[in-house]
């Protein structure tokens, strides 16, 4: 056995960074429980109104290369910008109850989700799903693609229920911001970055309550219950698909950790 003196172990332990230790140890999570639920943004999907071809080529590349490494992946679309136009628009035209928004949201995140099931067709289950409570002994896929279910709510707290359903520990939340912000960073030029955060923490920022106009890194309701059941969400931006991987692969990666 080779000795190592307490100078020289005290000197290694220095360099290993805490982001190394924390990317480290969320790999270690994703690994052992091969479930990855992605909670992919409906602005990345279809930005200002446009298909994004070339990102979801290559995020299709990167999920059938995660599906053949043996992993179980659940995919939740949200509504995005579309969404937003649709809601804005409706709302210019006549007084819309927020019940009724969240319906037209709803179905505006199916039809992203069947446009990602399209793409994988020949990986995923043959339909979407809405309901996150669906018995997962019924689906014979690796691939799930899932939209949005009920009002009340954003896509984001589907994706919770999908985690709880798979007894999944850690959600990634594919958006279209590197990090979260201590304060809306369109509002305030001083906002901070801030690479991990509280669930009490994180609910101080985002609010509690949830309205069909919130624009939120990850929605009150989700988040509420995220907390409750000591989920970990990790936020990163979804179109760079190499941080992605990386968060996968337990390497540094840009994003935040909410816990």
């Amino acid at each position: 056995m080779i000795k190592i003196s307490k100078e020289r172990e005290k000197k290694c332990r220095h360099r290993v960074s805490t982001e190394d230790l924390l990317s480290t140890y969320y790999y270690l999570i994703m690994a052992r429980q091969k479930t990855i639920i992605l909670s992919l943004g409906g602005s990345l999907i279809v930005p200002q109104g446009k298909i994004a071809v070339n990102f979801l080529k290559n995020f299709r590349k990167l999920v059938i290369k995660l599906l053949k490494q043996g992993y179980k992946i659940v995919i939740i679309t949200g509504g995005g910008g579309v969404n937003r136009q649709y809601n804005k628009g409706a709302q210019k035209i006549a007084k819309i109850k927020d019940l009724d928004l969240d319906w037209l949201g709803i179905s505006i995140t199916k039809v992203n989700a069947e446009l990602v099931r399209t793409i994988f067709s020949q990986y995923a289950y043959k339909k979407v799903l809405s309901n996150p409570n669906y018995p997962i002994n019924q689906v014979p896929n690796q691939l799930i693609i899932a939209s949005g279910w009920k009002p009340g709510c954003s896509s984001d707290k589907d994706a919770v229920l999908w985690a709880k359903n798979l007894k999944a520990e850690t959600i990634i939340n594919m958006s279209d911001i590197n990090y979260v912000y201590d304060k809306d960073p369109g509002k305030y030029a001083d906002a901070k970055p801030l690479k991990q955060v509280s669930w009490k923490d994180f609910l101080k920022i985002v609010g509690t309550k949830w309205s069909p106009r919130t624009s939120a890194p990850f929605g009150p309701p989700a988040s509420k219950l995220a907390y409750k059941l000591k989920l970990k969400v990790i936020v990163l931006n979804g179109k760079k698909l190499k941080n992605l991987e990386n968060c996968l692969k337990g390497k540094n990666f840009q994003g935040t950790v909410i816990s």
